[in-house]
């Protein structure tokens, strides 16, 4: 065992044992990971902060359940992602619902991709409508298939794949803005 996972443990038990200044110390030792998770599933930065806070708020009422043996960035990646659906379930009603629109398939060159930043990529991610934004991550990012998404969210199979494809083209529209925006000097 590193000296790095021993601290992580110690840690872990000082913090199932209800010691606040080492469940901030380990708040702060994951806080930038957790935010680049959250990030992909909120509107902006200050929902993803609100995500985060919830997250951590779940992960210390049931660090009981830890497995030591785990991985706790995978244990912490899960709560977050649920914790990012949990919000969404609640908050849905405050998003603005866009109809379903079917767009032209266009096509983006690896060479325009490589031209884009990682935080451009992120902030076009962050500007999907919630419903498309959460399975764009749930199955491009985090892996999931479209059963286990419909089953987490509580969408049919096909809602799942009709939200995923218009996520796509919309993201697909926008990084072609972005490249001939920056192709033609105005980015």
């Amino acid at each position: 065992m590193s000296t790095d996972s021993k601290h992580l443990s110690t840690l872990i038990s000082l913090c199932r044992e209800g010691y606040r200044e080492h469940q901030e110390e380990l708040y702060l030792m994951f806080y930038n990971y957790a935010m680049s998770i959250c990030l992909r599933y909120s509107k902006d930065r200050e929902e993803a902060v609100e995500i985060v806070n919830d997250g951590f708020v779940k992960l210390f009422s049931n660090l009981k359940r830890y497995k030591d043996h785990t991985s706790f960035k995978a244990w912490l990646r899960r709560i977050l992602i649920n914790t990012s659906i949990d919000y969404y379930r609640r908050n849905e009603k405050h998003y603005n619902n866009v109809a379903i629109s079917y767009a032209k398939h266009e096509y983006i060159t690896e060479d325009a991709i490589s031209k884009i930043s990682e935080q451009e990529i992120i902030a076009l991610i962050q500007e999907l409508p919630p419903s498309y934004k959460i399975v764009f991550n749930l199955f491009v990012i985090e892996g999931y298939n479209h059963r286990e998404i419909s089953d987490k969210l509580g969408i049919s199979i096909g809602t799942s794949k009709s939200n995923l494809a218009i996520a796509r083209s919309k993201l697909k529209r926008e990084l072609l803005k972005l490249n001939s925006e920056s192709i033609l000097g105005h980015g």
